[in-house]
């Protein structure tokens, strides 16, 4: 089995920062994609960011220029900094992983989520 734990989130005020960490393990034998997704309440999940593993990263276009993604492959861990919050940048963060297992192929596999709030 494969594990994402997420940590970092929590409550800042509009205008500060937050960094959430997401550490994988399990049975992995190579991490092909990591990133963050974000789920508000009433609304769908959508991405924030990627990353691959040689460090190509996408971000959703309303993050472009607040957020910035990376990884350290040796630690199988994916972090977000996440600078100048909106209210609206309020959700729950779920941490992405695509994954590639001994013997099993590849497969998508999702943190339990760490919330983030941004009062005003």
């Amino acid at each position: 089995q494969v594990q994402l734990v997420e940590s970092g989130g929590g409550l800042v005020q509009a205008g500060g920062s937050l960094r959430l960490s997401c550490a994988a393990s399990g049975s992995i034998l190579r991490i092909n994609a990591m990133g963050w997704y974000r789920q508000a309440p009433g609304k769908q999940r959508e991405l924030v960011a990627t990353i691959t593993s040689g460090g190509t990263t996408n971000y959703a276009d309303s993050e472009k220029g607040r957020c910035s993604i990376s990884r350290d492959n040796a630690k199988n861990t994916v972090y977000l900094q996440m600078n100048s919050l909106k209210p609206e940048d309020t959700a729950v963060y779920y941490c992405y992983a695509k994954v590639t297992r001994w013997g099993l192929g590849m497969s998508d596999y999702w943190g339990q989520g760490t919330q983030v709030t941004v009062s005003s």
